[in-house]
């Protein structure tokens, strides 16, 4: 796919949750007979919600793979810290590590404007917890696809070794793909919420691959 291709996809990603969020403030809003709370898009969700049940190991699992994420975006933060301190210039970093730097802080960001302005919230009360979350997107959903789809694009600069950077490539997306499937199965989450996840990672991802194409 071309620069502008990439660019294209990465604002109709946009445009498509956008569209997503206005459906889900505005259409089937009903209140959870349980918890209280409206859900949009009611029917679609509770079906959904109703026939995957609740999972809590893929819960506990797809945590675990979020704090593996977590490393692996801390590591390239330390790649950053160290060519800066060996080159004495910020402009010396990779524009690969520079440019995943601003990759994460968007996640971040986005993170932290979903929790003030919130879409839906869970259809459950996870155990541990005092009362409901905002679940939309998917939090989960967003930073993996997001940490471990742009590993995926720049581990070849890093890693010479071609068989070496082929495992990291692969287990990445085996990682992403058992986030995805598993928050879509534990229940802790509405179809939306995951649909919405994969819409802004999607959007990010394209956008990046976009921008950095032509980085030497």
């Amino acid at each position: 796919m071309s620069k502008k291709g990439k660019l294209i996809g990465s604002a109709l990603c946009c445009l498509l949750t956008i569209i997503l969020i206005v459906l889900v403030q505005t259409v089937d809003v009903r209140r959870h007979a349980l918890l209280g709370s409206k859900i949009g898009l009611f029917h679609l969700n509770r079906e959904f919600f109703l026939f995957t049940g609740v999972n809590l190991v893929w819960y506990d699992i797809t945590e675990v793979l979020g704090y593996v994420a977590i490393l692996v975006a801390a590591i390239f933060a330390l790649v950053g810290v160290v060519q800066l301190f060996r080159r004495k210039s910020l402009l010396k970093v990779d524009r690969e590590i520079i440019s995943l730097g601003v990759l994460y802080a968007v996640v971040v960001g986005l993170y932290v404007f979903f929790e003030i302005f919130i879409v839906n919230y869970r259809p459950i009360i996870i155990p541990g917890d005092d009362g409901l979350e905002a679940s939309f997107p998917s939090s989960h959903t967003m930073l993996i696809c997001v940490v471990m789809g742009s590993t995926m694009m720049v581990v070849g600069k890093y890693i010479q070794n071609k068989a070496l950077c082929k495992a990291v490539q692969i287990v990445c997306g085996i990682i992403l793909v058992a986030t995805v499937f598993g928050r879509l199965i534990s229940g802790v989450h509405w179809l939306t919420d995951i649909i919405g996840g994969i819409l802004i990672s999607a959007a990010l991802l394209l956008a990046y691959s976009g921008i950095t194409e032509n980085f030497e």
